[in-house]
């Protein structure tokens, strides 16, 4: 099995523990998404695809305020979760199972927006592969219409490679949760250990391990304009709100 799959697959359960409280989170993070929308012209007749959309942070919010939305991965148990969340909250997702290295394999319409946010993009570990996402995803997106996706800030991270990440510490009615993680640097690429630990009645741990490319935002970007987009933003936590800095590409 692919090991993105894997590691998605065995977070699912776990996901929503790395937020204080995922419920609030899907909602601001609609609000932040929605803004941005507005900013490029597009209302809530826009048809969206979340094309990497986990157990549905960004897919549910949106879909909770209006917005039309399929939402698709390449995690089963991570669409499980989703479809079960959405079902809770009462919307209405067209999900489907699709990597987005080959989103013709599953879809055949063009979209106005294309998400993959929460440094989804940086699970190609070449330029290669990276390239193929890209050009997948401009496939099934409408001239004039946007890509927006979120990685982490790696032109800072590549000047330290550092070899872990603060801890959240979320403190709950029983306990506490604690979440961090540890990487191991090889070059460009590093192997990631995320870590959760519930501190409560009992004690758990819980760690999942992958691996991810450090993609610097000017390479992101040259890949975008070669596939013959007219446009390529970047846009930072300080005018968002949003924890990592957002690509926002039109075609």
């Amino acid at each position: 099995m692919d090991i993105i799959q894997t590691f998605y697959n065995n977070l699912a359960s776990q996901y929503d523990k790395l937020f204080f409280d995922w419920e609030s989170t899907t909602r601001e993070q609609a609000n932040i998404l929605g803004n941005i929308f507005v900013k490029y012209n597009f209302n809530k007749n826009a048809k969206i695809l979340d094309c990497a959309c986990g157990i549905g942070t960004q897919a549910i919010g949106l879909a909770e305020i209006g917005y039309k939305v399929t939402a698709s991965d390449i995690s089963d148990a991570e669409l499980e979760e989703a479809k079960k969340r959405a079902k809770n909250r009462n919307v209405k997702i067209n999900f489907k199972k699709a990597d987005f290295r080959s989103l013709s394999d599953c879809f055949c319409e063009e979209f106005d927006i294309i998400l993959a946010m929460d440094n989804a993009l940086p699970h190609m570990l070449t330029k290669n592969d990276l390239n193929i996402a890209i050009t997948s995803i401009t496939n099934h997106l409408k001239i004039g219409g946007i890509f927006i996706g979120s990685i982490r800030d790696y032109d800072t991270l590549l000047e330290s490679k550092p070899l872990y990440s603060p801890p959240y510490i979320h403190k709950t009615d029983n306990g506490q949760n604690v979440s961090f993680q540890t990487w191991e640097w090889h070059g460009q690429n590093y192997k990631l250990i995320q870590y959760i630990i519930e501190d409560k009645n009992t004690l758990n741990i819980n760690k999942f391990e992958c691996e991810y490319r450090a993609v610097r935002r000017d390479e992101l970007t040259d890949i975008f304009i070669s596939n013959g987009y007219k446009t390529v933003d970047w846009l930072f936590p300080h005018e968002t709100k949003f924890y990592q800095p957002i690509i926002v590409a039109m075609k």
